[in-house]
């Protein structure tokens, strides 16, 4: 049961990451070369901008994206495929927005990353994909910076193990 809601939550967390590709919105290039950097945005702006991100994707496409949030993991063990996201809650901490994203090179899980939960930073470029009948936002060749500062604690939250 503890694994059905667990594969729940991260379904439902990559359901909220569903691109759309309505509209656009332009986001002002950072003064540190990201052309959205994330993380000098309030917690309420970067979940906005998030969305906006998510749901006007072509209009971010290409775009290089820096970002702080928690990383997450899930395995489809009927694909099994890999997938790896930063997610971000909201000022109130009751919803949460999510990017995936795949490293550059031929990282190995999870030897190669972070612990589930982990704040951490991501850089990559935006881009989307279709898988089944939906549309999935990423960054592509992505890295995971240094640590600058943040914290090492793990939420419960996140593990799906």
């Amino acid at each position: 049961m503890k694994h059905m809601r667990l594969l729940a939550a991260f379904a439902a967390a990559m359901l909220l990451t569903g691109c759309g590709s309505s509209g656009g919105s332009e986001s002002p290039a950072a003064a540190d070369g990201y052309d959205v950097d994330l993380t000098q945005l309030s917690s309420s702006m970067v979940y906005g901008q998030v969305y906006d991100m998510v749901n006007n994707s072509e209009s971010y496409v290409g775009k290089k994206v820096k970002m702080k949030g928690s990383f997450s993991y899930y395995k489809d063990e009927q694909t099994g495929k890999e997938y790896f996201a930063v997610l971000i809650a909201d000022a109130t901490a009751c919803c949460s927005q999510g990017i995936e994203f795949r490293l550059k090179g031929d990282p190995v899980y999870p030897d190669d990353y972070p612990h589930v939960g982990k704040e951490i930073t991501v850089t990559g470029s935006f881009a989307w994909y279709k898988e089944d009948y939906a549309t999935y936002c990423q960054l592509l060749d992505a890295e995971i910076l240094p640590d600058e500062g943040t914290s090492d604690e793990t939420t419960n939250e996140l593990s799906w193990s």
